[in-house]
C-alpha cells in the first residue's frame, strides 16, 4: 500500500513538473502585437457597452420610479376619497 502511494506521488510530481515546464515556456513568450490588439479591442468594447448601458439603465430606473410614484399617489387619493363620507343630496 505504501509502495503504491509512493509511486503515485512520484508519477504525479513528474507529471506536474512536465506540465509546469511546458506552461512556463508559453507563459514567458513575448507579447505580440496581436495580443495587444485583442486586449485593446475587448477593452474598447467594454467601455462602449458601459457608455451605452449606464444611461439606458438610469432612464429606465427613473421612469419606473416615476410611474410607481404616480401610481402610489393615485392610490392614496382614492383611499382618501373612499374614506370620506358621501355628500348627502338632501
Amino acid at each position: 500500500m505504501e509502495e503504491t502511494l509512493e509511486q503515485t506521488i512520484t508519477l504525479a510530481a513528474s507529471a506536474a513538473a512536465t506540465a509546469a515546464a511546458s506552461v512556463g515556456d508559453s507563459a514567458l513568450a513575448p507579447v505580440t502585437k496581436a495580443d495587444g490588439l485583442v486586449f485593446l479591442t475587448v477593452a474598447a468594447l467594454g467601455v462602449a457597452m458601459a457608455l451605452v448601458y449606464v444611461p439606458i439603465r438610469l432612464v429606465l430606473t427613473f421612469t419606473a420610479r416615476g410611474r410607481r410614484l404616480r401610481l402610489l399617489q393615485r392610490i392614496r387619493r382614492l383611499r382618501d376619497d373612499l374614506g370620506q363620507p358621501l355628500p348627502s343630496s338632501e
